[in-house]
């Protein structure tokens, strides 16, 4: 199947999270839409356990809309509680998703964003890890991608996903 071609409704897809070429985490997801650009899915959280950030806690019953670009830097996760209430929209900052199958291949390029579901908040994290990563010596085209779509998702391109 080619990268650009749309995935059906309702398909079972494994979302795989790369970063500096290790997998970090793969899980299920289901296809909500696929336009062969903009491709959304629904999973579960698929950490173990409560992860407090402090600003918002991810833990079991939350549920993530995850909309994944093939010609964007970043995704963006609309998180709701068990409850169904929305917590916001949590931003990474990636290379244009892969679709290789039935897996959703990303590349996280450490910087992320928050933005709470009052939009009040608005948080840029993460930037002494990718200052850290050695990507703007490895690869300045990507860094300099990787800034910009930071930039672009604290100037609201997350609202896309709103």
């Amino acid at each position: 199947m080619d990268s650009s071609t749309a995935l059906p409704v309702g398909t079972t897809v494994t979302v795989v999270l790369t970063k500096a070429g290790k997998v970090k985490v793969r899980y299920p997801a289901t296809v909500v839409s696929d336009d062969g650009t903009h491709l959304v899915v629904e999973a579960a959280w698929a950490g173990d356990g409560v992860r407090d950030f402090g600003f918002v806690r991810f833990e079991g019953g939350d549920v993530f809309t995850e909309h994944y670009w093939r010609d964007r830097w970043y995704a963006v996760k609309a998180v709701r509680g068990g409850d169904g209430v929305l917590k916001g929209w949590y931003c990474d900052v990636t290379r244009p998703a892969d679709v290789q199958g039935r897996e959703v291949v990303v590349e996280d390029l450490d910087l992320d964003l928050w933005v709470s579901a009052d939009r009040g908040t608005v948080l840029r994290l993460d930037e002494d890890e990718f200052a850290a990563s050695g990507l703007e010596e490895r690869d300045p085209w990507a860094a300099a991608a990787a800034r910009r779509a930071l930039d672009e998702l604290e100037l609201g391109a997350w609202a896309d996903a709103a």
